[in-house]
């Protein structure tokens, strides 16, 4: 089959360039690779034939194959080189005028015909095409990196980007083996707004003081089933990388209370504490092996006293039933003897603000966390609040220990650290169907594969209840008074009537 673009062009020989510039050679295409440090297109080309040489060796190539694609790979030595192109990918610095400035001498030297594709993670299409003679034949083609591993790339729309632009370039994409994703011109596109989340809900529960980068990690991994925790993912990333987005997002959103960044990032930027490239981010790492720090140790409790379940807990039948499987003592009474352990079991709501409205001693009460079903986690996680007592605290650790299974036990918090960062992934999703930014079939295909969450944002809704996502939510805008946590119109409609949330578009 014939490529979408027999020639293309790609201008920017870092690993981005040289990620974009293998597979096109892959899907077919005479490549023209320049950049404008010489010495950079060419140890590009050999990273370039080393990559494909490595692929031989495994198997995954055939000789023949090698040869035809490097005989396809040139190098350009000025811009005019590029002016046979169908297609001339940008992979520059992402800076604005940069960019603009690129855009302009290309326009000088390729034809009419040749499209345009910016590979810009979050700066404006539109803006970027405003000067130029043909702005409809500009086109955002946001690939990840590495790019030929990470198989979803985002293609964008700016405002007066010709559909048939966008159009060809999914085809292409197909043809380099990737899956795209279309997107309206917004901050942060699909993958890079849907993400902010992940992280800055979890810098936000550690700069309350619930919990640590460890047990955060260790909660959304073993409990929601993340590949990653949020604190490894920044690392790896690295935070002169991640903070500039949280930025750039929030302040094109106009200072939009759901992206707003942490002052815990800003200060380690500053500090030169990035992460694994480092040596040191949110963990120390040595030999490149990140240090995690042990867990606390399941105390050990001789006698354990009764237990008694508040009536208004979430999974309440559930919940008895686990505690008769670990053999609790159980008070099924209307209210706990005054030696009884109490358990909450909120959606939301802090355990201080549940012992007040239910009336309860504070003292003697935890809470526990069942906006999953206990049966398909791996760690349960407890909340005390600042009066509940030692050896209440220690009492429902050993308890909840008794089979095995990983307890983590954090402090006093509004939604416990699965239920705040599941919720919030959730609404941010539901804003974007709401804007309109692309399809809902879309924006869980670009999260899945371009940030490997174990589900698509709008599937985890439904996994864990549209209604259940929604008080969250709902409560923990009452705890906070914060307008971060407002519910999305989208997700408020679907929730209250109860439907699924993957399947709908508008």
């Amino acid at each position: 089959m014939e490529p979408q673009y027999k020639t293309v062009g790609v201008v920017g020989a870092g690993a981005m360039g040289r990620g974009i510039a293998q597979i096109a050679a892959q899907a077919g295409s005479r490549v023209v690779l320049f950049d404008s440090q010489i010495m950079a297109t060419s140890q590009a080309l050999k990273d370039i034939t080393a990559q494909w040489d490595k692929l031989l060796g495994k198997g995954r190539l055939q000789a023949e194959q090698v040869a035809s694609y490097t005989k396809a790979l040139a190098a350009g030595n000025t811009l005019a080189d590029l002016a046979a192109c169908d297609l001339v990918i940008e992979a520059v610095v992402e800076r604005m005028d940069v960019k603009r400035a690129l855009f302009a001498e290309l326009e000088a030297v390729v034809p009419d015909t040749t499209i345009l594709a910016t590979n810009t993670s979050s700066l404006s299409v539109t803006a970027m095409a405003a000067k130029l003679r043909r702005p409809e034949r500009l086109a955002g083609l946001h690939f990840f990196n590495p790019v030929p591993v990470m198989k979803v790339v985002e293609v964008i729309a700016g405002l007066k980007t010709d559909p048939s632009v966008c159009a060809g370039l999914c085809t292409y994409s197909r043809q380099m083996g990737h899956t795209p994703v279309q997107a309206q011109d917004t901050p942060g596109f699909i993958v890079n707004h849907a993400g902010r989340g992940y992280g800055t809900e979890a810098l936000r529960i550690v700069s309350e003081g619930i919990a640590d980068f460890a047990t955060i990690d260790r909660i959304l991994k073993d409990q929601a089933g993340f590949k990653l925790g949020p604190f490894e993912l920044m690392d790896l990333t690295a935070l002169d990388v991640s903070h500039p987005v949280m930025e750039s997002i929030y302040h094109q959103y106009f200072e939009e209370a759901r992206y707003r960044p942490s002052v815990i990032t800003a200060q380690r930027l500053a500090g030169g504490v990035l992460g694994r490239k480092t040596g040191e981010g949110f963990y120390r790492y040595v030999d490149g092996t990140m240090q995690t720090p042990a867990e606390p140790a399941i105390p050990q409790v001789e006698n354990l006293p009764p237990v008694w379940v508040s009536p208004r807990a979430s999974r309440r039948s559930e919940l008895l039933q686990l505690l008769k499987d670990l053999g609790a003592k159980i008070e099924t009474g209307a209210s706990a003897s005054p030696q009884a352990l109490m358990i909450v079991a909120p959606l939301g709501f802090d355990i201080t603000t549940v012992a007040v409205v239910e009336r309860l001693d504070p003292a003697r009460t935890i809470g526990i966390d069942l906006l999953i079903d206990d049966a398909a986690t791996k760690r349960r996680v407890l909340a005390t609040n600042p009066a509940t007592r030692t050896d209440m605290r220690d009492a429902a650790h050993a308890l909840f220990a008794r089979d095995g299974k990983a307890v983590s036990v954090i402090r006093d918090s509004g939604g416990f650290v699965t239920q705040r960062v599941v919720a919030t992934i959730v609404n941010i999703a539901s804003d974007i169907c709401q804007q309109g930014i692309c399809s809902p079939k879309d924006l869980e295909t670009a999260v899945t594969l371009g940030l490997g969450y174990p589900l698509g944002p709008l599937a985890m809704g439904d996994r864990y209840g549209p209604t259940n996502v929604l008080e969250v939510l709902f409560n923990m805008q009452t705890v906070y008074g914060d307008q971060r946590y407002r519910p999305s119109p989208w997700l408020r409609r679907r929730g209250a009537i109860g439907l699924s949330l993957m399947h709908l578009e508008e």
